[in-house]
């Protein structure tokens, strides 16, 4: 396969590059789209008792609550006269905008609940009506033209609905800061790795075409299925990053055939022979990692295997065919514009095989003490907790924030946390108020609204008849614990196990529901999540290798790394440490992030092991002892995985300037794996482990051995190299 990709770029490079030219251009054509078919969310299992419990309100309800108008006067208190007129004008006019429902004030019921401590603030709840997208959309629309100054009242928005503006306004912010960070500073290190203009675009081009390709992906994808659009932040970081990858793996191997003296055409057909197979297979390993997300059901994590593994599979089309037609275009052309460092010449010392034959030397010595770091990187892992994003993700000084902080603070209770259980067909006044009664007794619950009635500690006041419906009852279990904490959500728990009515079957939802069945359905499904990455990653090394030790050692290398990257990510994030330097709040992992952060720098970490085995195989395969192939093997790719890892945490790392701490997290965590990985496993523990196992790290059973030899990934000619 190899060899005709070779030649067809060789005898047909320019229509190669027409068609690729055609190509993008449709592909931009058609991701121009896609951002109209994206949605937001996508963080919830459709199938939870919490989201059934959501459709159930929003079907027979209007919806709960999600959108909190904190209203305060400029003096005295929000029961005078004229306070209480211009709250019930700032009311009637919520109530006309055809885009919020349910909308209840403290004027309208004169509710206690609803009127700070102090008296001098009051709450107005609404509802933002529409789907995920279209709820973002009208949240904008009604807090632009509600909030503010209003008759002489000041007027600010909370909870989910608000919460979700805020972080959609500053994604895009975060985005821009981050993209007008990382691609000057790529393109300065890409001209100081190649040390030649024209070298140092190419990668830029491969990563374009899979940026485009990916987003035409999302768009087709868009139109039949759910796809988030926060998937697109993956499209732009991971597009840029393998292009740089695999374009310089490509260019490097082309460099130097050139440097050898071969023709131009021979130094393709070497080039896609032998750095070629090794882009397609690691861009397999990549993608399979990738593919994992595909078994959870929040379309949030789905979305990123979409994108992730389009943008992989895109990224190492291109560079096979693309890529290889460009240096038969260009030739020795390749070099031109070359920088004055790059003139003195381009020898250099085999930094990496010293340090490889230093480490074998004493492997032990130098190996434990990088073991024990990374194993104390990875203690915080011990006490992590996981979460779904809250308004902490945002920046101190975001409205929303405030507001919902407020709240929780000058308020008997927090109604846009309440946990919610509806009860689907009609249940009698005496029952109802009595299993009322028993969940308003629960420790940690404020007051329990029913049509019925408000109970609060065994006491019963009128209720709200609007929580009732033919066909269905609505309780609202309010309380003033923090949202998502382990107390919310064992309360959750307390509320699912008492006994409902006779007869009767109960769904509970609301925030603090919908971590719980977050954490449940990733929980069940994460096994089955590594183990399909295990396996294949497994199967597709010994492809490689023909060894069954080298997938056990590479796996278990990566887990530690990983293990690391992750426990340093909770030491900050979630214990608070450097807090104040990153300027996040202290809070629970964000659970879909922190799976996504994993499978993202596992697959990335595969990515390196290949372009290290692949040479290190090669030599030994030639008949280099382990030791020698080893020191050699990184001698030769030690630079490139380098400088490849750079290159590409740098475009991760440059999320680190974001406001949005879960992007923090996922930026600096994933451009920390791969640094951790390049650097600590590839310069240090993999030569230290090869050396320890010695030719047991060949082995392979007598059958499989055979199986390899009919089977196995090799490129067919015995001249043939890897990169």
């Amino acid at each position: 396969m190899f060899e005709r990709i070779a030649e067809l770029a060789i005898r047909r490079s320019r229509l190669v590059l027409v068609i690729a030219f055609v190509a993008v251009a449709l592909m931009g054509v058609i991701g121009a789209g896609a951002f109209g078919k994206l949605k937001g969310g996508g963080y919830d299992d459709p199938a939870s008792q919490a989201s059934r419990a959501t459709e159930a309100i929003e079907e027979k309800f209007g919806g709960e609550t999600n959108l909190i108008f904190l209203v305060r006067t400029p003096e005295g208190r929000v029961d005078t006269p004229t306070a209480r007129q211009s709250g019930q004008a700032l009311v009637a006019e919520l109530k006309k905008d055809q885009k919020l429902g349910n909308v209840i004030s403290y004027w309208d019921a004169d509710t206690p609940a609803l009127r700070s401590k102090d008296g001098r603030e009051a709450m107005v709840l609404a509802h933002v009506k529409g789907d995920a997208t279209q709820r973002d959309k009208n949240a904008k629309a009604v807090i632009d033209k509600h909030t503010g100054t209003k008759n002489g009242l000041s007027v600010r928005a909370g909870g989910g609905a608000a919460i979700g503006n805020d972080m959609q306004a500053q994604v895009p912010k975060d985005l821009l800061l981050a993209e007008a960070i990382a691609i000057p500073l790529t393109l300065v290190l890409l001209l100081f790795v190649f040390g030649s203009v024209v070298a140092a675009l190419l990668p830029l081009v491969i990563g374009t075409i899979a940026i485009l390709g990916t987003f035409a992906e999302l768009s087709l994808l868009g139109g039949s299925t759910d796809v988030a659009i926060t998937a697109t932040n993956l499209t732009t970081a991971l597009g840029l990053g393998l292009g740089i990858d695999y374009a310089l793996l490509m260019i490097s191997r082309f460099r130097e055939q050139l440097a050898a003296g071969q023709s131009v055409d021979d130094a393709v057909r070497q080039t896609v022979l032998t750095a070629g197979r090794t882009v397609a297979f690691s861009a397999a390993t990549v993608a399979v990692a990738l593919a994992a997300l595909l078994v959870f059901p929040q379309y949030f994590l789905r979305s990123f295997g979409y994108a992730g593994i389009g943008v992989v599979a895109i990224a190492a089309v291109s560079t096979l065919f693309v890529m290889p037609a460009l240096f038969a275009v260009l030739g020795h052309r390749v070099n031109s514009g070359r920088l004055p460092w790059a003139k003195r010449g381009t020898a250099r010392p085999p930094v990496w095989g010293r340090l490889a034959r230093t480490v074998m030397r004493r492997p032990a010595l130098t190996a434990l003490p990088v073991l024990a770091i990374l194993l104390l990187a990875a203690s915080p892992l011990l006490g992590i907790t996981l979460g779904t994003p809250d308004e902490r993700v945002l920046p101190k000084d975001a409205e929303s924030r405030q507001v919902t902080s407020s709240l929780r603070a000058n308020f008997d209770g927090n109604d846009d946390a309440a946990i919610h259980v509806i009860i689907n067909q009609p249940v009698d006044k005496t029952p109802l108020n009595t299993y009322a009664t028993e969940l308003s007794k629960l420790k940690g619950v404020t007051r329990v609204e029913t049509a019925t009635g408000t109970h609060t500690n065994g006491q019963t006041t009128p209720g709200n008849p609007a929580l009732s419906r033919p066909t269905a009852q609505r309780i609202s279990v309010v309380t003033p614990l923090a949202p998502q904490s382990n107390e919310a959500q064992n309360l959750v728990k307390q509320v699912r196990t008492a006994t409902p009515p006779s007869g009767t079957q109960t769904l509970v939802g609301g925030t603090s529901a919908e971590l719980v069945d977050s954490k449940d359905s990733i929980s069940s499904r994460l096994p089955l999540a590594l183990g399909l990455v295990a396996l294949t990653t497994f199967l597709l090394l010994f492809l490689f290798t023909g060894s069954i030790v080298q997938p056990i050692r590479a796996l278990v290398l990566n887990m530690i790394s990983l293990g690391a990257t992750l426990g340093v990510m909770t030491w900050i994030f979630q214990d608070g440490n450097l807090s104040s330097v990153l300027g996040v709040t202290a809070q629970p992992m964000e659970a879909s992030m922190t799976v996504l952060m994993f499978c993202i720098a596992f697959g990335l970490s595969m990515d390196y092991e290949v372009f290290v085995t692949s040479r290190i195989k090669e030599l030994h395969d030639q008949g280099e002892d382990n030791e020698s192939a080893v020191a050699n093997g990184l001698g030769h790719t030690g630079r490139i995985v380098s400088a490849a890892a750079l290159l590409l945490a740098v475009s991760f790392f440059a999320f680190g300037t974001a406001k949005i701490s879960f992007m923090q997290m996922f930026g600096i965590g994933t451009g920390l794996a791969i640094l951790i990985d390049a650097l600590a496993v590839r310069g240090i523990l993999v030569p230290a482990a090869m050396r320890l196992l010695g030719r047991t790290a060949w082995y392979a059973p007598k059958a499989l051995r055979a199986f390899h030899t009919r089977y196995g990934l090799s490129e067919g000619t015995p001249q043939s190299t890897t990169p």
